[in-house]
């Protein structure tokens, strides 16, 4: 059962925006004072990633708990139970889904996916932001090898 009326419940969902939210903005100005550069709602990737590491191929995700269906066991049944269930676990399913296939067809072009729930960011932030670092030590390890492999094969010296 809706605790607000059918206007309230209007004005609410009227004010959920899906661009510079208060997670991708706390998440944003963390990498950008440690120096990490990014395109933001980068648009020639699919799922136009919240944030963007075009240098290292990261692509981040700042995802709604409600919306991304986080602990859908628990929350599924307690949709089934409210009003417009349908509605609502249709929709969460298919944002579900989405998300599969945008992270299935990033990690074709290879880029790295990074998923971050908003509780997370907002709680432990600087955990968030160690999860990146370690991806652009990967990425950057990744070239490091390829380079050598590739000197190896050309017979060029170091």
């Amino acid at each position: 059962m809706d605790n607000l009326t059918r206007a309230q419940r209007h004005k609410n969902m009227q004010n959920i925006k899906s661009k510079d939210t208060a997670i991708e903005v706390l998440l944003r100005k963390a990498l950008w004072k440690k120096g990490i550069r990014y395109r933001k709602n980068f648009q020639a990737l699919p799922g136009k990633p919240d944030i963007a590491i075009t240098k290292y191929k990261i692509a981040i995700f700042c995802d709604g708990e409600f919306f991304h269906g986080r602990d859908w066991e628990v929350l599924k049944p307690r949709l089934e139970k409210s009003n417009n269930s349908q509605y609502w676990i249709s929709k969460i399913s298919k944002n579900r889904e989405r998300d599969d296939q945008v992270n299935k067809q990033l990690l074709f072009r290879g880029w790295t996916v990074i998923r971050f729930w908003g509780n997370d960011i907002k709680k432990h932030t600087e955990e968030c932001i160690q999860v990146v670092e370690e991806a652009i030590f990967d990425q950057k390890l990744l070239e490091i090898e390829a380079s050598e492999k590739k000197r190896k094969e050309t017979g060029q010296k170091a």
